[in-house]
């Protein structure tokens, strides 16, 4: 089979795109034949060594959605010819708070995505919507269950609250967004960029601004009235403007740190006379994943995709995302 495979360290033009062995399917695994799959910042995080415990070769991607069209021993034959989108991840364990010892994301070490076939345990896929395309169901799962366990588990999101969703443009911002506002719940946002700022109020955005503004903070308290609910993965001193713009009782999410810690601490005294909540969050269970899969269903959700590219153009799918452009999922599609 065709593969997106990365040999070594030193970023996105150290990808190949060539022949690997065509996984068999072992007892209890299921084999997809891919028709699409989808980007992650992991993705690219691997590429430049960036990411603890990495090993060659390596397959990356984590989003995938296909057609089962082989079964290992002791799974149902009436599997074969079900379209399906992969759960991201493997071995969740039965800590619904945290992942247990042997959680990982899907590709790297396990194969990835990033090809035109995939194994993976029968319990692992789920029908795909019959709403989204191929390209469609590719973009929602990794992206998409992050912001899930945030908003919905850990957020507990509600209908008529405000919401703030800091750096929209990636894909689990985007999610955040969507999810919120098909919660019932006023979304506003930030970005570095006018042009994501209007694009993000045609997805029903209330409002936003510019975080390059030194008082974006206070700007979108005032445009808000007080945010019951951030979602951040920036960290850095974005952790202190946001949690400023909490009402009493909000909730401070987050899913990454891409600026690293505050560089001013923490103001400790607000946070306890406000009772904020700090909760840190990553990927999802596979039951949320199952209830994320059943709201898509149920209000027939359509994911912001940003660009379409072929597996074998995976190269330029990569920059484009290391450069934080896209506004969406990064898409690829099997011929």
């Amino acid at each position: 089979m065709k593969a997106v495979v990365l040999h070594e360290v030193g970023g996105p033009d150290k990808l190949g795109y060539g022949e690997v062995p065509t996984p068999t399917p072992a007892p209890g695994q299921v084999r997809v034949a891919l028709k699409a799959s989808a980007l992650n910042r992991r993705d690219f995080w691997i590429t430049v060594g960036a990411y603890p415990r990495i090993q060659f070769p390596s397959i990356s991607g984590s989003d995938g959605a296909g057609v089962i069209d082989a079964v290992g021993e002791g799974v149902d034959q009436g599997q074969i010819g079900r379209e399906v989108v992969l759960y991201p991840a493997r071995d969740w364990g039965d800590d619904w708070r945290c992942g247990g010892a042997d959680f990982r994301v899907l590709g790297m070490p396990d194969q990835g995505t990033l090809a035109e076939y995939i194994c993976v345990p029968a319990a692992n896929v789920v029908t795909k919507p019959e709403h989204l395309s191929w390209i469609q169901a590719a973009a929602f799962p990794l992206a998409g269950l992050t912001a899930w366990r945030a908003v919905v588990t850990h957020g507990e999101v509600q209908s008529g609250q405000n919401v703030l969703v800091t750096g929209i443009g990636g894909g689990v911002a985007t999610f955040a967004a969507l999810w919120a506002r098909y919660h019932g719940a006023r979304v506003f946002v930030t970005s570095g960029s006018d042009e994501k700022l209007e694009h993000a109020k045609r997805l029903g955005i209330a409002g936003g601004v510019n975080y390059k503004a030194a008082d974006w903070g206070k700007q979108l308290r005032q445009l808000s009235g007080g945010i019951d609910l951030v979602i951040d993965s920036a960290g850095g001193n974005v952790v202190n403007a946001a949690l400023n713009t909490l009402n009493n009782g909000g909730r401070f999410i987050f899913f990454g740190a891409t600026l690293g810690n505050p560089t001013e601490g923490l103001e400790m005294a607000k946070l306890f006379f406000r009772q904020v909540r700090i909760q840190g969050t990553t990927m999802g269970s596979p039951a949320e994943f199952g209830a994320m899969v059943a709201f898509i269903n149920k209000h027939r959700i359509e994911p912001v995709v940003d660009q379409i590219y072929k597996l074998e153009d995976a190269v330029s799918a990569y920059k484009r995302m290391e450069v934080s452009d896209q506004m969406g999922k990064l898409v690829l599609l099997n011929a």
